[in-house]
């Protein structure tokens, strides 16, 4: 059966009325880079941040990243509850407020310790900008058209990890790393007005559910045994697993390991548009080749090439345009897989679409900030955790891909009809 948009919300021969399909994928993809741009503009900061608040060392840095994933991910299981209730657009702007003023507070920070707490509950408020996001996307598509609007989403999304760092740069240029944050709250309030004002409710009064302990339960219990949406779901966490592990990482790899400090925020936007590449070119073949076909083939893809680079890192044969090379490579094949894996682990739950993409998010940045937080705590001053972490985490994916697909990859697998 062709994908389409979901009947149920459909109005004015449209599933988002008042807003224009470009529009829908740019605010999208706006939502999401809230997240982006808090992770990667801190990356230039971190030094600054620790000279200023007493922060010697540097892997303890790594918790001004490592925090606000693990509020992000934490506030991912009951977000999506709050939407099936109240509705997608209400939850969203109390958020994006809420994230606002979490934002002032840590540009104000005296401490470390207060900067850390700041970043976790401020990644408690930006936690609606992935769940509530995808869940919307889900109220208006499905199939391969959810993935080919998730793609679309993903490519200005991840156009953000390229230019974030540079911005962070730039801010410090000009001022101290607390504009940094005072700028992330801007942002949100630009974001807040614009839902406000533009984004329609997609979800139907008809289709709210009462926030009930059985009936959560219950909808928890669809996405445990469903095995398409659990098996894709923890696929999809160790292969944030390696992303996460880079991220807390990268500065000091490219510090310490090459003795390039400077050409980090490049290389790693060179990186982050790799997988903006990748996605795009999802968007444009995944209607005719299919969401595993694509995906399977690049996570194998991902493993590969993580194993080379570890392989030429224990060889002692890595040079800092090896590493780069390769690590291009696989974020490039992160960017077919993630769209695809999303798309699929939400296409058999989506009468449950925001009770099912609080826990696929929960387990999926929970559980890939903590593997990425194991990775960057491990850092001996050589590339070899990261690709280690990499290499186990991509395996891994394939793994449970494997136990998902009872054993068979590349496979098209017959749509469900839209809800």
């Amino acid at each position: 059966m062709q994908d389409q948009a979901n009947p149920a919300v459909e109005t004015a021969g449209s599933p988002h009325p008042g807003v224009g399909f470009r529009e829908f994928v740019v605010l999208m993809a706006a939502l999401m880079a809230v997240n982006a741009l808090a992770i990667d503009m801190m990356l230039p900061a971190l030094p600054h941040i620790g000279a200023e608040l007493g922060v010697a060392d540097e892997n303890r840095r790594q918790w001004v990243l490592a925090a606000y994933l693990l509020g992000f991910g934490a506030a991912q299981l009951f977000l999506g509850t709050l939407s099936d209730r109240y509705g997608r657009k209400p939850t969203l702007l109390t958020s994006l407020a809420f994230y606002i003023v979490c934002s002032l507070v840590a540009a104000f920070a005296s401490s470390f310790e207060i900067l850390i707490a700041a970043r976790i509950v401020q990644g408690l408020g930006a936690a609606a900008s992935r769940v509530i996001t995808v869940s919307i996307i889900r109220d208006c598509y499905s199939g391969r058209q959810m993935a080919r609007v998730m793609s679309l989403v993903f490519i200005v999304f991840l156009m953000m990890p390229a230019i974030a760092p540079g911005i962070g740069q730039l801010v410090m240029f000009v001022g101290p790393w607390r504009w940094i944050f005072a700028g992330l709250g801007i942002f949100a309030t630009v974001l807040m007005f614009w839902v406000f004002l533009r984004l329609p409710e997609t979800l139907a009064p008809a289709r709210r559910l009462s926030i009930e302990f059985d009936r959560i339960v219950a909808s928890l219990r669809t996405v445990f045994v469903t095995r398409i949406a659990i098996g894709y779901t923890l696929a999809m966490a160790f292969v944030m697993g390696g992303l996460f592990g880079f991220i807390n990482s990268v500065q000091q790899i490219f510090a310490d390991v090459f003795g390039w400090p400077n050409l980090f925020t490049l290389v790693f936007g060179l990186m982050a548009l790799s997988m903006a590449v990748a996605s795009f070119i999802n968007s444009r073949i995944v209607l005719r080749f299919g969401m595993r076909r694509i995906s399977h083939s690049a996570a194998i893809g991902y493993a590969i090439a993580s194993l080379l680079n570890l392989t030429l890192a224990l060889g002692g044969l890595q040079s800092v345009w090896s590493f780069s090379i390769l690590m291009c490579a696989t974020m490039f094949c992160f960017g077919l897989t993630a769209p695809n894996f999303g798309a699929m682990a939400m296409e058999p739950v989506g009468h449950i679409a925001g009770t099912a993409s609080s826990l696929q998010s929960f387990i999926s940045i929970v559980g890939g900030a903590l593997a990425g937080s194991l990775i960057g705590q491990n850092f001996n001053g050589t590339t070899v955790p990261l690709l280690l972490g990499f290499s186990l985490l991509g395996l891994a994916a394939i793994g449970v891909v494997l136990v998902t697909e009872r054993g068979r990859l590349f496979h098209p697998q017959a749509q469900l009809p839209p809800r």
